[in-house]
């Protein structure tokens, strides 16, 4: 299935294989005294740590035409507040149940980008390129964490690796807001990574 027929779906989910998707690995989240949670992941540390706690929401699975695309969720701090995203430091993390490429993801980004805000062809080219260079291809059980750095840009992880950044604060706003906008192509995955949170 080629990724031009994956019209309205959430960046880092294109260029999709035509196999059957198998079941997601299940992520084990861990309590620690005083009611904190850590994977144990770097890029889930690298929070700010002065956030009184960072706690993780229950997973969404993505699905498109029947085919499992993603399980996300997000780690936020307590004093998160959904409608104020972009003000706070928190990671979108992407647990891929089928092989994407990372080209794809990139161009495919800059098309959900666009639904959410506006931005020049040259911000596009650029953000892109920068993109391309930090998605891999993915396979089944590979994760991809964006992690809000706010009033800088975002910061990417792969499998736990540092990949790189984008310093740019637009960027960020805008590619997060694939997810958490209310401008964007996938409202029910948005209400549901959501779901109990505060405005």
């Amino acid at each position: 299935m080629c990724g031009a027929l994956l019209a309205g779906v959430p960046a880092l989910a294109v260029a999709q294989t035509k196999e059957q998707a198998p079941s997601a690995a299940t992520v084990p989240v861990v309590a620690k005294a005083g009611g904190d949670v850590t994977l144990g992941r770097p890029e889930v540390a690298s929070l700010n740590a002065t956030q009184n706690g960072v706690v993780p929401t229950q997973p969404v699975r993505l699905k498109v035409w029947g085919f499992e695309v993603y399980d996300a969720r997000l780690w936020i701090p307590r004093s998160f507040r959904h409608s104020q995203y972009v003000q706070h430091p928190f990671a979108l993390e992407l647990q891929y149940l089928r092989r994407l490429d990372g080209t794809a993801i990139a161009s495919r980004s800059i098309d959900e980008m666009r639904r959410v805000g506006t931005f020049s062809d040259t911000q596009a080219q650029s953000w892109q390129a920068a993109m391309s260079n930090l998605f891999p291809n993915v396979a089944q059980g590979d994760r991809i964490t964006g992690v809000n750095q706010p009033g800088q840009g975002a910061e990417f992880w792969v499998n736990g690796q540092r990949a790189g950044e984008v310093k740019d604060p637009a960027f960020a706003r805008l590619f997060f807001g694939i997810w958490l906008d209310e401008r964007t192509s996938e409202p029910k995955m948005r209400s549901q990574l959501l779901q109990g949170l505060q405005p």
